[in-house]
């Protein structure tokens, strides 16, 4: 009997879920973009309801499937409003006052080189960042969790850099319900208890397996602090430059913990519990109950979790006999955390998760289909003839060539067939197993260049190979780590240290080949051109349509176009501009000439306290400045100005001079520091000339002219650096002109002659050492512009300075209330802008 035709109104979905999974994520954005009432939104879900209802009557497939997704997107901007977060908390404290705060230890301290950090709850959703630091010589205090302490210091709102493209910190850390930092020199710890019992047994396993890892490798500290954070997510003992190659190489993804270790030992504890006589439901319940442990242990960091949610639901659909479609269960998991909290949708590390499985399923997974994945399976009991009947004509003569080849081989060696057939198994194996995990990274790579770009600017082309090696690599350090962790044996603790030994030989080997530059932020019509090339390829690869290669064909010329970037700097043509970044408390401004050639005068940086070095993993230089040039589409300096070698100007330069490869980098008076010199090694490595200037000299330059009005000729700069050390500059264009002093104070203020200034920038960030009544009277200035940090502790600018300029009637400008400023002339009228406006 003849099967009927299907409904004209039947539409065949494979992935169900992905299209109101879209559809979900839609309405965040719209929430997010244009805040919603709740009238409005129920007035609109009542108005899809209806049309819905009209749909089901009339039978419309399409019509229902387009107010399905309408109400999808409602329920999305829904979930949006119904979690949005609340104003944050206060204290009853003037911000950055000295105070003692009462509250419970919410997660084990973090020592580091210099200090120690640790979370405090002041109360159920409010909490604090605290930053302890000690004398030299004194010991810190033990802290656990669930102990409550009194805490006195300094406390601050946190805050980000007023600057574009600055990565928002404080929502990041009101996501925790963090909301302030807390500096800190004396901990007083009270009696009774605070937290969960659940928290304080799994916080205590957790600093059981690290104490583990610092007893199995007691005299290295490099590979105790990968372990800590490759195994347990505990980064506090990393040093940045230990994984710096692997970013570069884009193979950071498998050392960091992620949804890979769960796949990892969730494979692991399947093959073990097979011996156990748990039944396949024990079993799988089992090792769901145990990758959830993980994941907690680990911090229930967002990529774990979603790991940990992932296997869980696949584990599921096994259960129930169901074909677990990548995409499907992909839909049902975002959509399940989404729901949960829809601001994850906007975090980089939900949307790379996703996006890289995404890419799995959607152009991998069927690229293997029709390459090497049939063959792949038809390895299976290659010595068992009965069954290349029940295979493919393509994949059943394979399997005979091989038992062939295998027979020839045994006819030559006179060993039996079983071992030829087995060695050969075993060679086309590693050979399917490299052209899979190829085709993975490239996909993978392919898919996430457009975030990639945009929120690190880097897309690695080395890391197609270097991914065959370190992926296996630390696939074998995640179960021979934990083993030796819950036996506390060398022998795995020294595999583990091998491999990761190993994975980091490959990464320094493929560094090298890296061109070391970075990509600024692409256009916007270029991110959407190469998105639909990638959603129009998947769509018309599922339906093996003619415009499908065209679609792919887009996606590649657009991929391309991002990474040549052949956009030009967004600086304004003819005019002289000064823009000073916001670097917290340090000093970096960017120079755009008339001509288009572009300057940066110095790049910020963490100022040290006294003897005692500051170890920070915030780099200025890589973290906020050079964010801040590519958003303006800048990828090449033509000058990079070092005033002199104090931390909090210098100390940027030198991923700067990496990112940038500036033509020349102009110096003053510089000592011969540990610092400067790595500085000159790296514009060394960077092919920069290195031009020392010193008073006198005057030249054009960019089209504006520039003098040098300090260091003296004959100045001699001590041992180490200071403020007088500074390059000081005027550049002027048609009837304008800036004075840039860098931290030059009052008595080389007077060695000088300062004719009037349109802009002055303020030496030593408004500091009374320098901008002396006299220079202010000499330059009479229309704009004063300084850099400071907020609420720094060094309470600049001085309140004196700042009298003394409004009662000259100058216009103050300053980083840390304004952010970012700008000021712009075109030789004849002069305009300011700032990131912040005034209240």
């Amino acid at each position: 009997m003849r099967e009927s035709p299907p409904s004209a109104n039947y539409i065949h979905v494979r992935e169900p879920l992905l299209a109101p999974m879209f559809a979900l994520a839609a309405g965040i954005v719209l929430a997010r973009a244009a805040p919603l009432s709740f009238a409005e939104l129920a007035f609109s879900a009542a108005g899809f309801g209806l049309l819905l209802f009209a749909a089901r009557r009339r039978h419309s497939t399409r019509l229902t499937l387009v107010c399905t997704l309408l109400l999808s997107a409602t329920a999305g901007a829904a979930l949006y409003e119904f979690h949005r977060p609340p104003p944050p908390p206060s204290l009853d404290a003037a911000s950055a006052e000295t105070v003692i705060l009462t509250g419970c230890v919410a997660e084990p301290p973090a020592f580091l080189a210099d200090r120690e950090q640790f979370t405090l709850e002041l109360e159920p959703g409010a909490r604090a960042r605290v930053t302890l630091y000690l004398r030299d010589g004194e010991p810190m205090p033990r802290l656990h969790y669930g102990q409550r302490v009194d805490v006195t210091g300094r406390a601050r709102r946190t805050r980000n850099f007023g600057n574009p493209g600055a990565f928002d910190y404080a929502r990041w850390l009101a996501r925790q319900n963090i909301f302030w930092t807390v500096t800190s020199s004396s901990v007083t710890p009270l009696s009774g208890e605070c937290g969960s019992r659940y928290q304080s047994w799994l916080f205590s396993l957790r600093q059981f397996c690290l104490d583990r890892l610092d007893a199995l490798y007691p005299h290295d500290p490099w590979a105790s602090g990968m372990m800590k954070a490759t195994l347990i997510g505990d980064a506090s003992s990393l040093e940045k430059i230990w994984t710096e190659n692997f970013r570069r190489t884009g193979t950071y993804h498998a050392l960091v913990i992620s949804g890979m270790h769960i796949t990892v030992l969730a494979a692991v504890l399947l093959f073990v519990l097979r011996f156990l006589p748990l039944g396949e439901f024990g079993a799988l319940t089992l090792a769901v109950i145990l990758a959830w442990i993980y994941a907690a242990l680990s911090g229930m960091g967002a990529p774990v979790v979603r790991g940990a949610g992932g296997f869980t639901l696949f584990l599921a659909a096994r259960f129930f006999y169901r074909r677990a479609r990548i995409l499907n269960v992909l839909a049902a998991i975002a959509i399940a955390y989404v729901a949960f909290d829809p601001e994850q949708i906007f975090d980089p590390s939900f949307q790379l998760s996703f996006l890289c499985v995404a890419m799995i399923g959607a152009f991998a997974v069927p690229l293997l289909d029709a390459t090497s994945a049939p063959y792949s399976r038809g390895l299976r009991w290659l010595n068992d003839t009965g069954r290349d009947l029940r295979l493919t004509p393509k994949v059943a003569q394979f399997r005979v060539e091989l038992r062939l080849a295998a027979e020839a081989v045994s006819l030559w060696t006179r060993l039996a067939v079983r071992w030829p057939l087995a060695a050969i198994s075993l060679l086309v194996r590693l050979v399917f197993f490299t052209w899979e995990l190829f085709v993975l990274s490239a996909v993978v790579q392919f898919g996430l260049a457009l975030p990639m770009i945009f929120y690190f600017h880097r897309l690695s082309w080395t890391g197609l190979t270097a991914n065959l090696v370190v992926v296996p690599l630390m696939e074998l350090v995640v179960p021979a780590g934990f083993l030796a962790i819950a036996t506390g044996w060398s022998l795995p603790a020294q595999a583990a240290r091998f491999c990761l030994w190993l994975s980091r030989c490959v990464v320094d080997a493929h560094v090298n080949l890296e061109t070391g530059f970075r990509i600024p932020d692409p256009p916007v019509w270029l991110a959407i051109v190469f998105s639909l090339g990638l959603l129009l390829g998947f769509a018309g690869m599922r339906r093996k349509t003619r415009w499908r290669w065209a679609a792919l064909a887009l996606a590649v010329a657009a991929f391309a176009t991002m990474l040549i970037h052949p956009f030009p700097p967004a600086v304004a043509p003819r005019a002289l501009e000064l823009t000073a970044i916001d670097v917290g408390q340090g000093e970096s401004l960017l120079v755009a000439f008339p001509d288009g050639q572009l300057m940066l005068v110095d790049g910020g940086g963490i100022a040290s306290f006294g003897n005692r070095p500051r170890h920070s993993n915030l780099d200025i230089g890589e973290d906020v400045v050079s964010p801040y040039l590519w958003t303006r589409s800048i990828r090449r300096l033509d000058v990079i100005v070092s005033t002199h070698g104090h931390d909090d100007h210098a100390g940027g330069l030198p991923a700067i001079i990496d990112n940038f490869h500036p033509r020349q980098l102009w110096t003053g008076a510089t000592p011969e520091t540990t610092a400067w010199k790595n500085v000159l090694q790296h514009a060394a490595r960077a092919g920069t000339q290195v031009k020392p200037w010193r008073a006198a000299a005057a030249f054009d330059y960019g089209g504006a002219h520039i003098e040098v009005l300090s260091p003296p000729s004959d100045y001699q700069p001590a041992a180490t650096p200071h403020n007088n050390d500074s390059l000081v500059l005027r550049l002027t264009y048609g009837t304008q002109s800036f004075l840039l002093t860098g931290d030059s104070e009052r008595q080389m203020e007077n060695t000088y002659t300062v004719l009037p200034t349109s802009v002055i920038k303020l030496a030593h960030h408004g500091s009374r050492t320098s901008s002396t009544p006299h220079l202010l009277d000499a330059a009479h200035p229309a704009f004063a512009l300084i850099s400071a940090g907020f609420e720094n502790s060094y309470h600049l600018p001085h309140p004196a300075i700042i009298a003394e300029l409004e009662d000259r009637h100058v216009q103050v400008l300053r980083t840390d209330l304004d952010g970012l400023i700008t000021i712009r002339t075109d030789g004849r009228r002069i305009q300011a802008y700032t990131y912040h406006p005034r209240q």
